[in-house]
């Protein structure tokens, strides 16, 4: 679940929170349990409004940790998209500037996960034989006990074709998660894995945050989610549809948060892997809308897909009308949208009239094959 995360944590506790207390554009005047005020960069200026007195001789100021965004990384001109005023202006400026860039990443997606599928099916007919020489090496050589190697072969062979798919999905957002430990690479991490209207990185965080999650139990339970729907999505799509479906809703979610953000005003930064997670629930719920699905905690209520992808709209329906901040409710309501839309209609527009461009991609392979082998043979 996409949620809010201060960027301006200094590893001080602060009065007004630590989550969701400190707006993203209060400039550095939160102040600190001890009553002082974070240090600012800039030519020094009046006391902020509220601040308290300090007594002669002044305490020295706290200073923020290495890892507390630096003054350049605020928006130059918050007041631009921070008024309601402001925020209208801003989706007529960053709207037609992103939702391209969306379309693009999406075509490209597609065409590749195209290309990919026809190169995937070339190769198996081509290791055909291969693999049915190894099989009979393997029965005719001695098994080694105790063999690592072996047990790990097993276990990815015993895998659904779905579950061996999102492995590398999962193993992406653990690297991901274990980045964000690294004091070091906080900067890096805010500023190109959060997803935030108001950030100088507008394009590459669509994508990057749909990897990023700050908190175990998120991670945790985004990536139980995506194994438990992984067998159904990926017999529903199949390997190289899945993988481009959910890549595209991942930027897809996140372009549909930064429109709620400044529409409304609301600028906080939000990461998390559930806007195209909720594609995958919200694919398999409209396909198999009978299927009995039970909470993990609460197995013994039931309840059918169709009837769980009905309340999980509702509630994200609400929390974005009420102004609800605890999850990104925009981005999941993009997610589950772009996710009944596809296989509904997208996967007749889509991806059955990929062929001109898997025809375009044989003759081209076709040609350069040729070309390499004549120029061999001379």
């Amino acid at each position: 679940m996409k949620g809010g995360l201060c960027p301006y944590k200094t590893g001080k506790q602060l009065k007004t929170g630590f989550v969701l207390g400190c707006s993203p554009h209060c400039e550095g005047i939160c102040k600190f349990s001890c009553g002082a005020v974070p240090r600012r960069r800039g030519p020094a200026g009046p006391p902020p409004p509220g601040a308290l007195a300090v007594a002669e001789p002044p305490p020295r100021p706290c200073r923020p940790a290495p890892h507390a965004a630096p003054a350049r990384w605020r928006p130059a001109a918050p007041e631009a998209l921070g008024t309601r005023g402001g925020a209208q202006h801003g989706v007529a400026v960053l709207g037609p500037r992103l939702g391209p860039a969306a379309a693009q990443f999406t075509g490209s997606a597609f065409g590749s996960a195209a290309i990919w599928q026809y190169e995937s099916l070339k190769s198996r007919v081509q290791t055909y034989f291969e693999e049915a020489r190894a099989d009979w090496l393997d029965k005719i050589r001695p098994q080694k006990r105790g063999d690592f190697r072996k047990q790990v072969n097993s276990w990815w062979n015993n895998l659904t074709e779905g579950q061996r798919t999102v492995t590398g999905i999962i193993a992406a957002n653990v690297f991901v998660f274990c980045l964000w430990r690294l004091p070091g690479m906080r900067r890096i991490m805010f500023t190109y894995f959060t997803s935030d209207p108001s950030s100088r990185a507008l394009c590459s965080p669509m994508l990057l945050s749909t990897f990023s999650h700050f908190s175990l139990f998120h991670m945790a339970a985004n990536m139980y989610v995506l194994w438990s729907f992984s067998s159904s999505i990926v017999s529903l799509l199949g390997c190289e549809q899945f993988i481009a479906v959910y890549l595209s809703a991942g930027v897809i979610s996140t372009f549909v948060s930064y429109v709620a953000k400044m529409a409304t005003g609301r600028f906080e930064p939000s990461l998390g892997a559930s806007g195209a997670i909720m594609t995958v629930l919200a694919a398999v719920c409209t396909k198999m809308p009978e299927a009995k699905l039970a909470i993990i905690f609460l197995p013994m209520f039931t309840f059918t897909a169709g009837n769980a992808l009905k309340a999980i709209i509702a509630f994200d329906t609400a929390g974005l009308a009420l102004g609800w901040r605890l999850f990104d409710h925009a981005a999941h309501l993009g997610g589950a949208l772009f996710g009944m839309w596809y296989v509904t209609y997208g996967h007749e527009l889509i991806w059955k009239n990929r062929e001109p461009l898997v025809k375009a991609w044989h003759e081209m392979r076709t040609k350069n094959t040729g070309k390499g082998g004549g120029g061999r043979s001379n």
